[in-house]
Parts: C-alpha cells; structure tokens; sequence
C-alpha cells in the first residue's frame, strides 16, 4: 500500500495509464459528487477543479487502494446559490453519493450546506473561505484557510510595510463581506485606519469611480477582495488615474491571467498571500505542476492547487473508510485528517471546528511575474 505521500507523487506524474496485469473487481463503485461552476462567469475555476480532481482520481483508481473504483459525479452549478440548493439535494437523493466536493464561492456552498446537513452528507470545498461556512453543521469541511485568517495575515503584512491608513474594495457578496470584515477589524485592532471600503457587484468592471474616490481619501495602501478578472480590471484603471499607493489582495487574485488581462506595467508591484506556489521545490509540488502542465497546456494555479488537494484528501478519507464506506463513517474519517501532505502545505482538520490549519506566504509581482517574498 502507498503512503499518503507517494500517492501524492503518483497523482500529479500518473499518465494515465492502468497498472499491468490488475483488474478492478466486478462491483459496485464507490460514488463522490463534485458540485462546481462549468457555466457562467466562473467557469473558468469550475473547468480547472475538474482536471485536478481528474488527475487526482485517475491516480487513486490506478493505485488499487480499495477493490473498487471510485467514480466522480460533476454537476454545474453556475456557482449560483439556488442551482446549488438544487445540485445538493440531487446529490442528497441519492443513495450512492457517499461524499460532496464544491462548491465554488461560499455563498453556493453554504446554500447547498443546508441539504446536506439535513441530509448527512460529507462536504468538503476546496474554496469557501467565509468563517461561517464549516459552522453550518458537523459535516462540513474546506481545504483553505478562511478570510478571518488571510485577513489578518496581509493586515499585519501591509502594517510591517508602514502603511497605516488603506482603503479597501471588495466584490458584494458573503465571500466579499468576511474578506472586508477579517482584514478590517485586524487593520483598526492593529492602530491602523480604514479609510473607506467600497463594494461592487458581481460582472461590474467600472471600478474609476470608485478609485477616483479612494484616491481623494489619499490612504498608504488599497487591499482588493476580488477575483482575478476584475482585479486586473482595477489594475488597469489605477494605472490610467497614476494611483501610485501600493495595492494588496486576496490570494484569489493570484492566476497568471491577470498579469495577461491587466497588463505588466498596471500589475506591476501587486502583493497578494498564498498558500501556493509553482515555483516550490518541493517533489510532489514539481510532479503536480509538471503533469498538470503537460496535460493541459497551463501551468496551475492556487485554484487548481486547492482542488488538487481536496480531492486527494477525500479519497483519502474514502481509502481509511474501507470496507464499509458509508456517509457516516466517511465524515468521521475526514475529520481525522492530520498532516495531510498537499501540493499547498500540510492539512490538519482541528477536531472541534473542522478547520484546517495551513500556512500561508507572500508575493509581489514583479517585472511581470508573481515573485515569491
């Protein structure tokens, strides 16, 4: 039997090929839901969660770590909340889904945390970062470290820089508001000021108004809680109204794309956390963005990342639960998780609150490449 960490090895370098000379027992597959946006405005995520969780999944089927496969059920969400509510209860309805991976945005996944709740099905989301998602009920889980965790993080960062008054911008939605709550309430607890912050709705990429307006504010820094399509949007325009305070963001801005979409000269100097980073020299990091990179003609990102690893450590949970895989005993087996080896860092679920413990690191952009600080 592989340990954790050869599996993680052979999930990111499998090619795809079945091992010689085994078959699968003739039985009844071992069923995973995965709930993720393959439609609308973040299909983009939903098609790179399904090539890490296709990577991923191919290498434990190819492993033999159980006498069955394991298949994976995707349904799209359009990470909008009522189609969640709709694809849970699908999920919930059927009696050979053991396990729930997604959604996307929080406010998807905490709509469809209610039906499983009810429903006893495991949940674990590689994404949804609003602290009151895992509270929900006893059978949720994620696989990143929440706003009230990141928050503070790049707030002390941006204080050790001297900046002592920013202002912030954020997209209107739960995710959006715990990203402006968990950096806020740090920045002031630290002596800091919070000059303004400003929401904008989903799909808006007009954001001069509202830069027009911090920049009368005149604060030492602006921290953006946004996806990387309007960040580069921001980028774009801070750079025609020569806003020259220093930007901060959320790790979900970190996609190489946004360099591509705002340009090198507006990216230029951007800081951002993450808990991923391709350039890490670690094997089983080099083997998942070798792969990767091979199988799909894109290097992965922290997204990917993120979803590498959640399916991973599912399958792992699926593997421990063996034999008797049911949704009970496969909640009870995620939540005994301990340093679980990914490609972004160890994962520990904390016995009480499901938490994961992880870490996080800091980047600048750089010369037109995230750079490692």
């Amino acid at each position: 039997m592989l340990d954790r960490r050869s599996l993680l090895l052979a999930s990111a370098a499998l090619t795809g090929a079945a091992l010689p000379g085994v078959a699968l027992a003739q039985s009844r597959p071992v069923t995973l839901g995965y709930m993720l946006p393959l439609t609308g405005e973040f299909s983009q995520y939903g098609i790179r969660f399904r090539q890490s969780a296709t990577m991923a999944l191919e290498a434990f089927n190819a492993a033999r770590r159980i006498p069955v496969p394991v298949q994976i059920l995707y349904e799209d969400t359009r990470s909008d909340a009522r189609e969640a509510t709709s694809v849970a209860q699908k999920f919930s309805d059927n009696a050979e889904v053991v396990g729930v991976l997604g959604d996307f945005s929080s406010s998807a996944s905490m709509a469809a945390a209610q039906v499983f709740a009810r429903a006893g099905v495991p949940q674990l989301s590689q994404t949804a970062s609003h602290p009151d998602f895992v509270g929900i009920s006893r059978f949720q889980f994620r696989n990143i470290t929440t706003q009230a965790y990141e928050g503070p993080f790049v707030a002390r960062w941006a204080a050790g820089n001297g900046v002592k008054r920013v202002a912030v911008i954020c997209i209107q939605n739960d995710w959006g508001q715990s990203v402006a709550q968990g950096f806020n309430t740090a920045f002031t607890a630290g002596g800091g000021e919070v000059t303004s912050t400003e929401f904008f709705n989903p799909g808006n990429r007009e954001f001069r108004s509202i830069l027009t307006k911090i920049q009368r504010e005149r604060p030492d820094a602006v921290y953006l809680g946004m996806f990387y399509e309007d960040g580069a949007a921001v980028l774009q325009q801070r750079r025609q109204l020569a806003m020259r305070m220093p930007f901060y963001a959320t790790s979900s801005l970190y996609e190489p794309r946004l360099i591509e979409l705002a340009g090198a000269q507006a990216a230029e100097g951007l800081f951002l956390a993450t808990s991923f980073m391709p350039t890490n020299p670690d094997p089983a990091v080099q083997a998942f963005v070798t792969e990767h990179t091979r199988r799909f003609n894109m290097e992965p990102n922290s997204f990917s990342a993120q979803a590498f690893d959640a399916v991973n450590i599912m399958l792992e949970a699926v593997a421990r639960a063996a034999p008797d895989i049911t949704r009970a005993r496969l909640r009870d087996e995620l939540a005994a998780t301990r340093d679980f080896p990914g490609v972004t860092g160890a994962t520990t679920f904390d016995p009480q609150t499901r938490e994961p413990s992880k870490t996080l690191a800091r980047m600048q952009v750089r010369e037109g490449r995230f750079t490692a600080l």
